[in-house]
């Protein structure tokens, strides 16, 4: 391949051919003038119902026993049209997310950080965004089935009561309670209570994504369970041994904004050691592609290089390790989940030996109820049901069926229980294989309460009353204690006891207290060193193997969110791929297995194989595959389900995150994969950017200058602190009514997110620099868009905004052919055409709601502009600089978009554009962008060798 000498997005722009060259100049992308095809049921539901899954609502809700009146007199803080916001948790892996929801007339519709949580800090992520529709997501669970026959809650509490009255007899024997990872104060204390009760049952805890690595090193190292707490804001220099800890590890938000803090002067340094290419290594200074299995090895040879023992002679790790000797107090070291114990053994001895802990890294009593190693946990599960003394098994939210691994049978074992009960939120595969099955509330809809990363407590409480027959866990834990009728807020009331007032505040507020507190530790152990090839840590692979590593997925986790529209069509942060799950591989191992994007391979490990379709990653290590979870679901609901492969199918217990010595088969059948990666290519203009800018902007202009106004609204995008994790994007799509479109319209380029997040590469095709730049309406002072516009729909307004007038809109489309940055995006169909009339309850009555034949795009969220506009008139005074905080802002991790004023000098934006780093995207066409970028700012050791 030879390289472009320039940025590139894909590896055909790369290789620069002339297959590359001919799509560029073709007017239309590929299959964009077929005809729509014929959908099946569930297209038709994808699109229509699961799109916003609320068709059909009001005839599945439970009837309301209580007579409804009619507000006379409405309560004080409820005034139509004017949101109220409420503290709350998204929780997600067992910890906590403190947020605001946004509530209109007793309708959740917006998910906002909360700025007073230590856990948010004021931002969230793409899951916490996209709860909201989770919520009235019509595939959810509604009511309690048994033996596959529709039963009632006084119905499974008798069956229960008679199961119980059994264990009482025997102290529980034969009784077990399997949950997902709790740290809620309530929930534990609950289960304690049922120990006490039933003495010989046990309680078991599993998730698919845990903490075993962490938990057995920490063990190995300070002799019981401590949880490492990271300050990455007090960090000069961060090596990640193959953590993401900017997106898929627990406190990830927090994580976000502290580093992000430090991308700006003093600036930090990120080094990154991973197989599979992340946001964390696309944002390191240096960044080096190696296979999983090999980084045990250097992390030991790195300690070794801090005892004094050398490296090997490796310059890489060489320059690393001066460089963190340099930064001793600090600096910041820290292992992946997936990564074995023995590299978080590593970790511990190497923060220890520079000096980091009681600085850049704290060392904590477990913020879990009950730390186990979940791993075993779910094993001895497994045995006991395959022994057969297990006789009642409750599963308590999780879906262990789908997620456990493959070596444990655990659903073959899992039918020799007498009696099985399972809590979820839906009817998935786990509840196909129970006698009971009880709809769960969504956190939105129940009390409750949990601790976040750092120990945080956070109250949630519900902002609407459950939509479908649900209960909680706190019910359903009380019905083991026999006492089924108390609610879930007199569950948790009685665990906070105090005053009414402080419990108000509380609630209020949504940040409790903090229970677990720091405690700096020395070490007990030692880290493992390798002594020469083939040692502890690195396993040889066999010639013409590959490595195997599995890794959740960015969108639907680990298929918790599979039936969640706006995720499934979220581009994946990396291969922009929606709706499916890949192998990667890298550019090298595809040369040399002659695989090219979607062949479909077949990957056998342990006696067991899966199919897969091909995405070839730059940047991936080579002789390594790496499969998502999440995928392959056969009861997620009519959105979710019969999508992708199943990477559990061929997971094992025993090497559940790396394994060894896999064989790869090219099958010769290819398998369709939508990627927006191809999308809108810019044809090698410089659109993003390093270092200060030097170019001044062409001031002749045919266009109309528009007098100065008191307010000029602009925003400014930091690209060296977008992480590109997609949170805007679905911000965006939950605060302006955005529908989902389907697959085959997003590989026609019919996407219709208003914010997309461009993916670049720079440097050789297998050890590129990855580089992120948010794409939305620049708000062109000289918009090409508008004097095309025959019907003068799309109009500048006298605060520099270019507003679209919908019901003006002709569906021309003559805007988005002139528009150069392909920001427009077009409704070809209706795409809420039959939803219910309960479709009200998500959308944003401040905003809009779309037909067929209009355009729409990016408005800097006119609706907050306008709301900020009232209250100012009347206060009698001007809008304050950070009053208006657009969606995609206020969801930002890391604070690199800042929307404000430009006509004020003072502002914060106006400060920003201000400096060197700032520019314009195609600002030669003198388009006069009011959206400008700040170009990307490295850090790079000068000593690394090129």
């Amino acid at each position: 391949m030879k390289p472009t000498g320039k940025v590139w997005r894909t590896l055909d722009e790369y290789s620069n051919s002339d297959e590359f060259q001919k799509s560029l100049h073709d007017e239309f992308p590929p299959n964009a003038t077929k005809p729509p095809e014929p959908l099946d049921r569930r297209e038709f539901l994808a699109l229509i119902s699961a799109s916003l899954a609320l068709a059909g609502l009001p005839s599945c809700a439970p009837a309301i026993p209580e007579k409804i009146i009619p507000y006379v007199r409405p309560p004080e803080e409820v005034v139509p049209g004017k949101p109220l916001f409420f503290a709350t948790a998204f929780p997600l892996g067992g910890y906590g997310l403190g947020v605001l929801v946004e509530s209109h007339m007793g309708r959740p519709t917006k998910i906002e950080g909360n700025p007073d949580h230590p856990a948010s800090r004021g931002s969230t992520d793409a899951f916490a965004q996209a709860s909201v529709l989770s919520l009235y997501d019509e595939d959810r669970s509604k009511v309690i089935i048994s033996g596959g026959r529709i039963s009632t809650w006084d119905g499974f509490i008798t069956a229960l009561a008679t199961e119980l009255e059994t264990k009482r007899l025997n102290k529980g024997a034969g009784f077990r309670i399997l949950t997902e990872t709790i740290t809620s104060p309530t929930l534990a204390s609950l289960l304690g209570r049922i120990l006490e009760q039933f003495p010989a049952a046990q309680w078991h805890q599993y998730e698919p994504v845990n903490s075993d690595n962490a938990r057995r090193a920490s063990r190995m190292a300070f002799g019981r369970y401590m949880d490492a707490l990271y300050h990455f804001d007090k960090a000069d220099v961060i090596l990640s041994l193959d953590a993401d800890f900017l997106l898929s590890m627990p406190g990830h938000v927090r994580a976000a904004r502290e580093f992000a803090s430090r991308r700006r002067n003093p600036m930090n340094r990120l080094y990154v050691l991973e197989s599979t290419p992340s946001i964390t290594g696309a944002s390191a200074d240096h960044r080096r592609p190696v296979r999983s299995s090999e980084i045990p090895s250097i992390a030991s040879r790195i300690a070794g290089a801090l005892s004094g023992k050398g490296t090997g002679g490796d310059a890489w790790i060489d320059a690393l390790v001066r460089d963190l000797q340099a930064a001793r107090g600090k600096s910041l070291v820290l292992a992946g989940p997936q990564q074995p114990a023995n590299v978080h053994l590593a970790a511990h001895t190497i923060n220890m030996l520079l000096g980091n802990v009681g600085q850049t890294i704290e060392y904590v009593e477990p913020v879990e109820a009950n730390p186990v190693e979940q791993m075993e946990s779910l094993k001895q599960l497994t045995r006991d049901m395959q022994q057969g003394t297990v006789d009642l098994l409750v599963v308590v939210g999780g879906n262990p069926v789908y997620t456990a691994p493959a070596d444990l049978e655990f659903a073959k074992h899992f039918s020799n229980v007498k009696t099985r009960m399972h809590l979820s939120l839906y009817e998935d595969e786990t509840s196909d294989l129970c006698h009971w099955h009880v709809p769960e509330t969504h956190y939105l809809e129940s009390w409750g309460d949990i601790r976040s990363i750092d120990g945080t407590i956070t109250i949630m409480q519900p902002l609407i009353n459950p939509l479908y027959a649900g209960k909680s866990a706190y019910e359903l834990l009380s019905a083991l204690l026999g006492q089924p009728t108390r609610t879930t807020y007199e569950i948790v009331r009685e665990t906070w006891g105090g005053e009414e007032g402080e419990w108000r505040k509380i609630v209020h507020d949504g940040v409790a207290r903090r229970e677990a507190g720091p405690h700096p530790l020395a070490l007990s152990g030692q880290v493992p060193l390798p002594e020469g090839e083939g040692g502890d840590g690195e396993v040889q692979t066999a010639p013409g193997s590959i490595e195997v590593v599995f890794r959740t997925d960015p969108t639907v986790f680990d298929g918790r969110f599979a039936n969640n529209a706006w995720l499934q069509e979220l581009p994946k942060p990396i291969t922009k791929v929606v709706w499916d799950n890949v192998a990667l591989v890298s550019p090298e191992t595809a040369q040399r297995l002659d695989l090219s994007d979607e062949d479909v391979v077949e990957i056998q490990h342990d006696g067991r194989a899966i199919r897969a379709p091909v995405w070839v990653s730059p940047g991936h290590a080579k002789d390594s595959i790496t499969l998502f979870l999440g995928y392959g679901r056969t009861r997620a609901g009519s959105l979710g389900s019969n999508r992708g492969y199943n990477a559990n199918s061929i997971r094992t217990s025993a090497a559940p995150w790396i394994a060894q010595n896999a064989l790869v088969r090219k099958l010769g059948t290819r398998y369709a994969l939508v990627s927006t990666q191809k999308h809108f290519l810019m044809e090698n203009r410089d659109l993003v950017r390093r270092g200060p800018q030097d170019r001044a902007e062409n001031a002749l202009t045919l266009y109309p200058e528009y007098p100065p106004e008191e307010y000029a609204w602009g925003m400014s995008i930091d690209l060296s602190t977008c992480i590109g994790c997609n949170a805007c994007v679905i911000a965006c799509q939950s605060e302006n009514n955005i529908p989902v479109v389907g697959k085959t319209e997003v590989g026609r380029s019919r996407e219709m997110q208003w914010i997309r997040i461009d993916t670049y590469y720079e440097g050789d095709a297998n050890r590129p620099e990855i580089l992120f730049q948010p794409m939305l309406c620049q708000h062109c002072e000289n918009a090409p868009c508008e004097p095309v516009c025959p019907v003068a729909a799309t109009t500048h307004s006298n605060e520099g905004l270019n507003e679209m007038t919908y019901n003006r809109c002709v569906g021309t489309r003559y805007c988005s052919n002139n528009c150069p940055y392909k920001v427009r995006r077009f409704n070809f169909f209706d795409w809420h055409e039959g939803e219910g009339a309960a479709m009200s309850l998500l959308y944003n009555p401040d905003v809009t709601v779309r037909s067929r034949g209009v355009m729409e795009k990016c408005t800097y969220c006119v609706q907050r502009i306008s709301n900020a506009r009232i209250e100012a008139k009347k206060q009698d005074r001007t809008i304050r600089d950070g009053e208006i905080v657009t969606a995609c802002q206020g969801v930002c991790p890391t604070d690199a978009i800042v929307f404000g004023n430009i006509a004020d000098p003072e502002s914060r934006v106006a400060k920003l554009k201000a400096e060197p780093r700032n520019y314009g995207v195609l600002s030669e066409l003198n388009t006069r962008p009011r959206t400008t970028y700040l170009a990307k700012v490295m850090n790079p050791n000068m000593e690394m060798p090129r």
